[in-house]
C-alpha cells in the first residue's frame, strides 16, 4: 500500500495542470482573475438588478432580472486571464496615465489583447479581445466591463461551410 500510494503521489506532482500565477508580486500582468472573483463576490452581497438582453439567431429577449450566481456571470472574463505560467513573456505591455494594455501576437494565445482602464489605481474599465481557430472554425469574442454600469459579452463563430453564429448578452446595472 505504501509503495502504491509513493507511486501514486509521484505521477500526481508531475502531471500537475497548468496553474496561474498567483496574485501579488508573482503576477506578471495584471491579475484579470483576481479582479473579477473579487467582483463577483462584491455583486454577490450587493445583490444589484440587471436589465439583461441576451441576442441569439437573430433575436433578442429582455429582462430584468437578479443575477443569483455571479461567478458564473463573469466566468468569461475570469477564464480570459493572462497570467498563465507559459504565457509569461509573451505580452507586450504599454502603459499611459490611465489605460494598460496587453498585446500578443502568439496564435496559441487565445486571448489577444487586454485593455485595464483605471483612474487613481482603480479599475474603471476593461475590454478583452479574444480570437481563436482551427481547422473547423473561427471564432471570435471581445468582453467588455465596467463596473457598476454595464458588461457585455459578444461571441461570433464561423463554423467551416456554415454560416456566421452571433451571440451577445448586455447586462446593464439599474
Amino acid at each position: 500500500k505504501t509503495t502504491l500510494a509513493a507511486i501514486a503521489l509521484l505521477l500526481f506532482s508531475c502531471s500537475q495542470p497548468e496553474q496561474q500565477v498567483k496574485n501579488g508580486t508573482d503576477a506578471t500582468y495584471f491579475d484579470l482573475a483576481g479582479y473579477f472573483n473579487g467582483e463577483a463576490n462584491r455583486l454577490q452581497a450587493a445583490n444589484p438588478s440587471i436589465r439583461k438582453q441576451v441576442m441569439a439567431k437573430g433575436k433578442a429577449e429582455v429582462k430584468n432580472t437578479k443575477v443569483t450566481d455571479w461567478k458564473t456571470e463573469l466566468a468569461s472574463f475570469t477564464n480570459a486571464d493572462i497570467n498563465k505560467t507559459s504565457w509569461r513573456g509573451e505580452f507586450s505591455i504599454t502603459k499611459d496615465d490611465s489605460l494598460t494594455t496587453y498585446i500578443t501576437d502568439n496564435p496559441k494565445i487565445p486571448v489577444k489583447k487586454l485593455e485595464v482602464l483605471q483612474k487613481s489605481a482603480q479599475v474603471i474599465g476593461i475590454r478583452i479581445f479574444k480570437s481563436s481557430e482551427n481547422a473547423l472554425y473561427d471564432a471570435v469574442d471581445t468582453l467588455i466591463y465596467f463596473p457598476d454600469s454595464i458588461y457585455i459579452i459578444k461571441n461570433q463563430q464561423k463554423i467551416k461551410l456554415l454560416n456566421v453564429k452571433n451571440y451577445e448578452v448586455i447586462g446593464k446595472f439599474n
